[in-house]
């Protein structure tokens, strides 16, 4: 038996329908491994006897009544991450020891029905976007042996592309997770920190870890994010998620994702700039609107990833190790790890203060648009390139990539077409914290407008394309909810209700009625609305209409002094809205005249003050 299409949505279908067993396609894809071999991509397989009785368990309890939604689903982990009896190397023999629990991940998927196949291949520790830096050979791009694979994921992006199976773990502390995406034509989702727990994990940098998803589609990719994220009390690192972050999300007609205005580095790879640009042009086919940003607080914040505390987070999680066997360790890992001994307390403090300056001046940009569009890296290298420069080279792979766990934001890498030499190129769509369910769906819909087949498989999508119940038509089930300030398109607050599916309706105004003030010692800064029988009214307003699961903990984050009431549109027409508790205005300063929170932000504040009644 050939391999078939391995998409998680084809073989639920399949398995149903009877077409498939799960056996048959356990013995076509070890028959498959065994034809090609097990190294560079495989540091340990499970046997295949074991696979089966893996298989057999899972489907008894399935028999029993339970619920497995990943039933007879093959999946890879890196092998940075623990399976029970099963070596855990971080790509260095000498570290292996064996742990008698799995990371709480594994555990999570396992208890779902995946099948674990093997641990793959990675940079070791964990350390490199490039695949070359193991002792268990080096990975290449399943479509020219000639170019690195992408790290530190490799084994596990090589897997996903070349078909051996459904989904992959790696993990993604500075483009890991993405960047052998971008190299093998797959997708490559990189979780909001703390979604998925990384008990069980060998950090890299702790606090900046994620484990991230390799699947051929976001479909699958958001899939297994459903059952792998979850809070863990054991990983001090885990956070609660809204349901929202992994449901898929609408984008309404005229979203706005950010380019940067200047700086965009190719690297002299000039197929690279142009299929970029064809990213760009599709996303606006796709309904989206255009808009540069500054790029420069992005940039600086991705540099400070290898020059400040967080190498010494590096240095920490194998101090030991480091400081009893040196010379066990790859020499680039070596230099790189063992360079953080000379940076002090000092150091670290310096670097935590500025990456919180870049943060606050990126939230501007943030203001400017719904998602960041980035080339996933600029170019792509050779093997013998890479090896020749292993430090610069790869320091140019993460300059789209090194920010965004260090400023808590979320992504989602995608394939964007092929250079004409043959070699893939891929896309990064970048969100807030919590907005893996709406990046995922919008990256379906880019994925899919491009009938690209998955990895080197030649199977193209065929699952259902992902969609947000309430897109399309209002139903029961949703709120409408009018919001005045901070939460207008655009604005700094505006991702707490893209992240929950919500579109935008419409923008209209208030009746007559209504005054809107300025509110102090808010942060960001926002206004008040306050229902008052002698105010103009006639104040800008946007409805937003999510589902109703997705008004209740959106109102939860509201604080006081806003609150949610009842308010009175210009048609006549009542919604759910912000209004303001009228003590918090006592001595605030009145804006209506301006008619809405834009016109104020757009004088910058240079209104004469109006005393409040």
């Amino acid at each position: 038996m050939t391999v078939p299409s391995l998409e998680i949505a084809v073989l639920v279908k399949a398995y149903a329908a009877g077409d498939l067993t799960p056996e048959a396609v356990l013995d076509a894809v070890y028959n498959r491994i065994a034809e090609i071999g097990e190294r560079p991509v495989w540091i340990t397989l499970v046997p295949r006897a074991e696979a089966k009785r893996q298989l057999a368990a899972a489907k008894a309890r399935a028999a029993a009544g339970e619920v497995l939604p990943l039933l007879g689903i093959p999946f890879a982990v890196k092998d940075n991450i623990d399976v029970a009896g099963l070596p855990t190397t971080a790509g260095c023999p000498d570290f292996a020891f064996v742990p008698e629990r799995s990371a709480t991940v594994v555990e999570r998927l396992v208890a779902a029905g995946a099948i674990l196949i093997g641990k793959t291949n990675l940079d070791q520790f964990a350390t490199g976007l490039v695949g070359t830096r193991s002792p268990y050979g080096i990975c290449s791009s399943v479509f020219d042996a000639r170019y690195v694979s992408g790290g530190s994921s490799a084994g596990s992006g090589v897997a996903v592309a070349a078909g051996l199976v459904s989904f992959a773990l790696g993990t993604d502390t500075a483009g890991s997770g993405r960047v052998p995406a971008a190299f093998n034509s797959i997708v490559g989702l990189k979780p909001t920190k703390g979604a998925i727990s990384t008990h069980g994990v060998l950090p890299a940098c702790r606090t900046q870890d994620a484990v991230s998803i390799f699947a051929g589609t976001s479909g699958d990719a958001l899939a297994v994010l459903r059952v792998a994220a979850g809070f863990d009390a054991e990983d001090p690192y885990s956070r609660r998620l809204p349901a929202e972050a992994v449901a898929p999300g609408a984008w309404p007609q005229g979203f706005r994702f950010g380019v940067p205005a200047e700086g965009l580095e190719f690297f002299g790879d000039t197929a690279a700039a142009a299929l970029f640009e064809a990213a760009a042009a599709r996303l606006e086919a796709l309904g989206g609107t255009r808009v540069t940003i500054d790029f420069a607080p992005f940039r600086d914040a991705a540099r400070l990833l290898y020059s400040g505390p967080w190498v010494a987070e590096r240095l920490a999680a194998i101090r030991d190790f480091a400081a009893s066997k040196p010379e066990a360790i790859h020499p680039v890992v070596r230099g790189i790890i063992l360079g953080a001994d000379k940076l002090g307390a000092v150091d670290a403090f310096e670097g935590i203060y500025e990456l919180a300056r870049l943060t606050r001046l990126a939230e501007a940009e943030w203001a400017k648009m719904d998602v960041l569009l980035l080339p996933t890296t600029g170019t792509i290298y050779t093997i013998e390139d890479l090896l020749a420069d292993p430090v610069r080279l790869n320091s140019n792979l993460g300059a789209y990539t090194n920010f965004v766990n260090l400023m808590d934001l979320s992504a989602t890498a995608v394939p964007a077409g092929f250079r004409d030499t043959g070699l893939p190129f891929g896309v990064s769509l970048i969100g807030p914290a919590f907005a893996d369910g709406a990046l995922a769906t919008l990256a379906d819909r880019f994925h899919r407008d491009q009938g690209l087949a998955i990895g080197a498989t030649g199977h193209l999508p065929s699952g259902l394309p992902l969609a947000a119940a309430s897109s399309t038509e209002t139903t029961q089930d949703t709120v409408q909810i009018a919001v005045v300030g901070g939460h207008l398109a655009g604005q700094p607050l505006n991702h707490q209700l893209t992240r929950r599916g919500a579109r935008l309706c419409r923008s209209t105004r208030t009746a007559a009625g209504y005054r809107l003030f300025n509110l102090t010692g808010m942060v960001p800064q926002r206004p008040g609305l306050v229902r008052d029988e002698a105010g103009l009214g006639g104040i800008e307003v946007e409805v937003w209409e999510l589902s109703t699961a997705g008004f209740g903990s959106f109102v939860a984050e509201i604080p006081p002094p806003l609150t949610i009431g009842t308010v009175t549109l210009a048609d006549g027409s009542s919604v759910k809205g912000f209004l303001c508790e009228t003590f918090a205005v006592a001595a605030a300063e009145e804006i209506t005249s301006l008619g809405g929170w834009r016109s104020w932000l757009a004088l910058g504040a240079r209104v004469e003050h109006v005393p409040a009644r």
